[in-house]
């Protein structure tokens, strides 16, 4: 986003808001801002327009804040280290002692943060937003602007958003429409939508006798998997989390089969605090980064044996530290290359140990189909017998987000394109409009409280955005720079993980601000 007033701020702790004025009247309260979901990008977004003097109404579906954090497995716990998921201006308290907290105080703390910058009037609960649509008069192309919604600025003097919502518990109430001048997105990529394999005609789910969930169900609880046969189909942070659950609670007796079609890395807890230390900014001059100069590809260039080194290490000490050799365990694809997709697995405790105990079975597949009692694998003759089965095979991101706009066109604009957002928040097509918590990052909390500021700052006049054509070419920059790494694996959501403090310092230009270098820590 453009220039705004200069400020200076520090990178360990440029997300204080010192710099920046607070607005507390004037005709910013006169715009109606929309935020769409009650999560951490949601109490983010709502937190800081609050402070620019605006007077948001947040949707929220579910009856609490928390998104994906209120509806989880009881073993969830964070997979970043807390001095890395935490608010800039509101410490975890001293009672929370642990590196990863579980996911119960994961909700208190959110909960307290909320309280505590009276965050809850402004949500309306038990409130799902079924879709929006933009408004605008007959006789305006939008798309013939040079500039995002004609000006370049964050409201419109003529355009609207309709938000049309529904009574979350009762879908057949009435609907209601709020006419609103700007919409946040903030619904997350980890819930509502699951993505499950299609399946040839009676070899679904169907013809199966027994039960068939997604890790996202309400009822996955322990009475339900107690002395049950499961199977647990993916292998990524919630396929793992959920196999080693059951297979902590059934034991051998009744032993959770994991199964998988491709092998990623897995790193142990305290592996990960020092690879999160590691993404500083001696490693991001190893990295080439969207639209650079000669000089800066020149040293990525030649500094980067050092990034494939760094990334064999990391394989060689897993291979040397668990028995992946063992159980075919070791993934075909470099650890660069997943961490450069937001793949970040960790290993639950004594998983290898419940491997070797009977109590887990770890079982590689190309393909599989349902039956009576079971699942076919392979094709083979003889099924792998089950009672119940847990798709843990993620969502589809990108159609929830495309559902929620009535408009077609904007639909497509949603999922047209590989390219990713700018500023990792703004559609250059889609006007009147941000999207927080979509962008991936191994320090989600901080990236999203970083854009949410930078968000706030636009919306109150103190900054513009470029022109449209100079947003896309930024995006395809990004895209072509993070392609160098993840490869196939890449993902829009997932462009700056290796580039945080380099991101950082795009969002601090925006607004002004001079992201001082003293220390070469991850920001």
């Amino acid at each position: 986003m453009g220039k705004g007033e200069g400020c200076q701020i520090t990178l360990d702790q440029q997300l204080s808001l010192s710099c920046f004025t607070v607005f507390s009247s004037g005709p910013k309260m006169e715009r109606k801002i929309a935020i769409i979901g009650a999560g951490v990008s949601g109490l983010l977004a709502c937190k800081y327009t609050l402070e620019n003097g605006f007077k948001p109404i947040v949707f929220e579906a579910r009856s609490g804040i928390g998104g994906v954090w209120s509806q989880t497995i009881e073993s969830t716990k964070l997979q970043t280290p807390k001095s890395f998921y935490q608010f800039s201006d509101f410490a975890w308290p001293n009672s929370v002692t642990e590196t990863f907290p579980d996911h119960n105080k994961v909700m208190e703390y959110l909960q307290a943060y909320a309280a505590h910058f009276n965050l809850f009037p402004s949500i309306k609960f038990d409130t799902k937003v079924t879709s929006i649509d933009r408004l605008v008069p007959s006789d305006e192309d939008e798309h013939s602007w040079d500039l995002w919604g004609g000006t370049g600025k964050p409201f419109s003097s003529s355009g609207k958003w309709n938000v049309t919502v529904q009574e979350a518990r009762n879908v057949s109430s009435a609907t209601e429409a709020y006419q609103v001048d700007f919409v946040i997105l903030c619904i997350g990529r980890y819930s509502d939508l699951p993505n499950t394999p299609d399946f040839p005609m009676n070899k679904g789910p169907e013809v199966f006798d027994g039960k068939v969930l997604h890790s996202m169900n309400d009822d996955l609880a322990a009475e339900l998997i107690n002395g049950k046969r499961v199977t647990v189909i993916g292998f990524q942070k919630s396929a793992v989390d959920v196999a080693a659950e059951v297979a902590n609670r059934n034991g051998v007796r009744y032993p959770c089969t994991l199964l998988f079609k491709t092998v990623h890395w897995m790193v142990p807890d305290y592996f990960l605090w020092s690879t999160f230390r590691s993404l500083n900014r001696w490693t991001e001059l190893i990295i080439h980064k969207p639209g650079e100069g000669f000089f800066s590809w020149l040293l990525a260039l030649s500094l980067s044996p050092l990034l494939w080194l760094s990334s064999k290490v990391v394989e060689s000490c897993l291979k040397w530290t668990f028995p992946l050799k063992k159980y075919n365990m070791i993934p075909g694809h470099s650890f660069l290359n997943q961490i450069s997709s937001c793949m970040f697995t960790v290993l639950p405790r004594n998983f290898y140990d419940r491997v070797q105990g009977g109590g887990l079975s770890l079982m590689k597949s190309r393909s599989f189909t349902f039956c009576k009692n079971g699942l076919v694998i392979d094709g083979e003759t003889t099924p792998l017998v089950t009672d119940i089965v847990i798709f843990a095979t993620g969502y589809k991101s990108d159609e929830k987000l495309k559902n929620i706009f009535k408009s077609t066109y904007f639909q497509k604009q949603i999922t047209g394109s590989s390219a990713p957002l700018y500023r990792e928040g703004i559609h250059p097509q889609i006007p009147q409009l941000a999207i927080l918590g979509y962008a991936d990052s191994p320090s989600i909390l901080r990236t999203t409280e970083m854009r949410s500021k930078c968000l706030a700052h636009f919306l109150a006049g103190n900054s513009n955005l470029p022109t449209i054509k100079e947003m896309e070419h930024n995006v395809m920059n990004w895209e072509k720079s993070m392609r160098l790494y993840a490869g196939e694996s890449y993902r829009r959501s997932c462009v700056s993980v290796l580039l945080q403090k380099y991101s950082n310092d795009q969002l601090c230009k925006d607004m002004g601000c001079n992201s001082k270098k003293e220390k070469m820590v991850f920001g």
